[in-house]
């Protein structure tokens, strides 16, 4: 019986791979964290879009009118339906009592106060109310600054605009 005692021991074994799943807390913490964040950053890039909607539809307008005055050269028609335009967006971001009844002097006043810098009264803008009184052969005005001007008003009233509205939603 001088067998050797260690014979009949069995042979050492690995323990089982770590399993995958479920995962451990810290993982479960992490997806809730980057979750989190998709969801908080498709809410913000939706409600931003959503304010800069009426923005980037009025610069398209501005660039379609741009292009049919150069094709039918109406320069009634191209500061008519660029007034329109204004007034449209001061309706739909400032509130209706404040812009509705403008006119004249006072809707230039308006304009420069919310995003002008003084050249709607002062300066190419004034072209949108004298015109309406002039013969259509004596309007004359530099298409390129007028479109400047609009579109730095859409810009800055939009931004303006969105500080004094309350967001919804």
């Amino acid at each position: 019986m001088t067998a050797d005692p260690l014979a009949d021991l069995r042979d050492w074994h690995l323990p089982d791979p770590v399993s995958w799943w479920p995962p451990a807390p810290g993982w479960w913490l992490l997806a809730a964290v980057i979750l989190g964040a998709l969801v908080l950053g498709a809410r913000l890039w939706l409600r931003w879009r959503g304010r800069t909607s009426l923005q980037r539809a009025a610069r398209r307008e501005l660039e379609r009118l741009g292009r049919e005055l150069a094709a039918d050269g109406d320069r009634r028609r191209y500061l008519a339906e660029l007034s329109r335009l204004l007034r449209r967006l001061a309706l739909a971001w400032y509130p209706r009592v404040q812009v509705a009844g403008l006119t004249g002097d006072d809707w230039l006043a308006f304009l420069d106060a919310t995003g002008g810098a003084g050249e709607f009264s002062d300066g190419v803008g004034r072209v949108l109310v004298e015109s309406a009184y002039r013969p259509a052969d004596e309007i004359a005005f530099d298409p390129e600054p007028l479109a400047a001007l609009v579109r730095q008003w859409i810009d800055r009233a939009a931004s303006v605009a969105s500080c004094i509205i309350a967001p919804t939603g």
